[in-house]
């Protein structure tokens, strides 16, 4: 569902603009809103949400499926948790859908999917797997590494259940805007696949914009 955003960019308490293959890893208070920007169109913002007072606690794709009874998550979408609480609302949403099931590239399914030769390449789970080295303070590890939201990806689903990946359908000055239920940590990859369509073979910039 489209649904515009209200807020003024430049009332933004911080922007921080995220290269593809980058990751972005920040608390996000309870009551603050934010905003993954896709600047140049088709980006991936691979996405994955966690309460700041218990990481063991983390989004779940299936808890959020089974509430809304939809695959697709967008403006009016609840994302839930693990145990199944409120973690953050989609507030405001200009590209209309966004994927929750075609998971994220790795090493590994680089190799599976296209080539031996891609397994060198860069992946989000890579991306994740530095932030949370990286960021000792959140006492988290690669097991944390769970479900995330492909935000701005088209994944559509076949008439035999099965996925496929599909040129994006975001464009320039696209974006889609959360409210934190909770307090929540955003770990946010952007992705740098080459191999699919998601990003039109083209990995760019996002922007990640809060406000109080």
């Amino acid at each position: 569902m489209i649904k515009p955003s209200k807020l003024d960019a430049s009332h933004a308490i911080d922007r921080e603009v995220v290269d593809a293959g980058d990751y972005y890893m920040k608390v996000v208070k309870q009551g603050q809103t934010f905003r993954i920007l896709d600047l140049e169109g088709n980006q991936a913002a691979d996405t994955l949400f966690y309460s700041a007072q218990d990481p063991s606690e983390r989004y779940s794709a299936m808890d959020t499926i089974r509430e809304q009874g939809n695959v697709y998550l967008s403006a009016g979408t609840i994302l839930r948790s693990n145990e199944n609480n409120p973690m953050l609302e989609i507030v405001a949403d200009t590209c209309g859908r966004h994927d929750t099931l075609g998971g994220a590239c790795a090493t590994e399914s680089n190799t599976v999917r296209y080539d031996l030769e891609k397994r060198c390449m860069h992946a989000c789970r890579d991306s994740w797997m530095l932030a949370v080295a990286e960021h000792e303070e959140f006492a988290m590890s690669k097991r944390d590494i769970t479900h995330n939201i492909n935000f701005f990806m088209n994944v559509p689903i076949t008439e035999d259940g099965g996925l496929t990946f599909e040129d994006g359908i975001s464009a320039p000055g696209k974006y889609v805007e959360m409210q934190a239920l909770m307090d929540v940590i955003v770990l946010i990859s952007n992705c740098p696949q080459l191999n699919n369509p998601c990003n039109a073979y083209n990995p760019t910039p996002v922007e990640v914009l809060i406000w109080d």
